[in-house]
């Protein structure tokens, strides 16, 4: 497929090349080091994981044990995901892209899979975010809708009053549905813009699969005399936890009403020059805290992430201060919500695209 082209805009590639400048030299000024401390978490953050797993396993006969432990890997998943794998797949852990690539690869232990995520990031929501049929995190699949286009058909018309029993499931779409169908499924977005997948791709997302499960569920009972019910009971807590507090980070950033969903022309073309378009399509979040900054990879300073990620979220409060200044001067977009308020507003969109789309959020 011809890949969509961003409006040519020589004033506004101008800005951003002065804004690049003035962010290089804010983040060169910057003494120490900082990304060591996710070096650091590249470590932290596996140990408590598995950690965690064993102190389950080797207290199965104590079932609030065995339950706390799986929970608690939930929200290290989490955690993996947002300092760590993330930041993984733009090479920004490690001068070196094979550490990196490794560290990515953490992903594939723990259920998901990391070829197909990248793919997914970089070459798709990162190259065309919130545009239809580019964008795989608004696919077309289910019953939540997000994308406003289409009439909404049976439950999609209620989807703002059950979409919380709904969404605790997003684990277990990505880890049992999701994954398989953007290998196998020549519909999907990621196949038809991104090219056929490697053979050795698949064989190795299929083995991962049966080695998560394995030593999540099946070991447990074979080896440690942990209950069948028990150990999908504690597993299927995991994945609802995670589900929700992935969510719960990640939904303010995109899919609210206030950010733009651009179509494209009849000739392949976005309305908005690339710089405009993150910034017409991303918010960022009012909180900005030790949290939030430390625990949590920094996810409320998205904009920055959008127009700069070759940095590392550790420098994002720096750069968020000259994007800011930086769009408030020449009159662009730069939209920022406090929590709440984002997760209700993307309620608001739920509600608003009841009637008309037919999408669902996969990411």
């Amino acid at each position: 497929m011809e890949k969509p082209s961003y409006l040519k805009n020589p004033e506004e590639i101008k800005l951003f090349n002065e804004l690049r400048k003035k962010v290089n030299m804010r983040v060169e000024a910057i003494p120490e080091n900082r990304d060591i401390y996710i070096q650091i978490k590249a470590i932290l953050l596996p140990v408590i994981y598995f950690g965690l797993y064993f102190l389950a396993v080797f207290n199965g006969n104590v079932p609030w044990i065995y339950i706390s432990g799986f929970v608690l890997m939930g929200i290290t998943l989490v955690l993996i995901y947002l300092n760590l794998i993330h930041e993984a797949a733009h090479n920004n852990i490690y001068k070196s892209k094979r550490m990196n690539w490794l560290i990515l690869h953490i992903f594939d232990f723990i259920g998901a899979n990391s070829y197909i995520w990248k793919k997914r990031h970089i070459s798709s929501h990162h190259a065309y975010p919130n545009v239809d049929g580019w964008d795989t995190d608004i696919e077309q699949s289910g019953p939540i809708l997000i994308v406003p286009g289409e009439q909404a058909k049976g439950i999609q018309k209620y989807q703002h009053k059950f979409f919380f029993f709904v969404y605790p499931l997003y684990l277990f779409n990505w880890m049992f549905i999701r994954d398989f169908r953007d290998f196998f499924d020549k519909n999907r977005v990621i196949i038809k813009t991104q090219g056929a997948i490697p053979v050795s791709e698949k064989i190795k997302m299929i083995s991962y699969k049966v080695f998560y499960f394995t030593y999540q569920i099946i070991l447990p009972v074979l080896l440690f005399k942990v209950s069948v019910g028990l150990a999908l009971g504690a597993w299927a807590l995991q994945i609802i936890t995670a589900s929700i507090f992935a969510l719960f980070v990640l939904l303010p950033l995109h899919p609210i009403p206030d950010n733009a969903f651009p179509k494209l022309d009849k000739d392949n073309n976005l309305p908005f020059s690339w710089v405009r378009h993150q910034l017409e399509v991303t918010n960022d979040l009012a909180e900005n805290n030790w949290f939030v900054r430390n625990v949590l990879g920094n996810f409320n300073f998205h904009v920055a992430h959008h127009l700069f990620p070759n940095y590392s979220y550790v420098y994002y409060n720096e750069i968020t201060e000259e994007i800011e200044k930086f769009a408030k001067e020449h009159g662009l977009a730069y939209k920022r919500f406090p929590l709440l308020n984002a997760l209700s507003k993307h309620r608001d969109l739920l509600k608003q695209n009841a009637t008309n789309a037919y999408y669902i959020l996969e990411e």
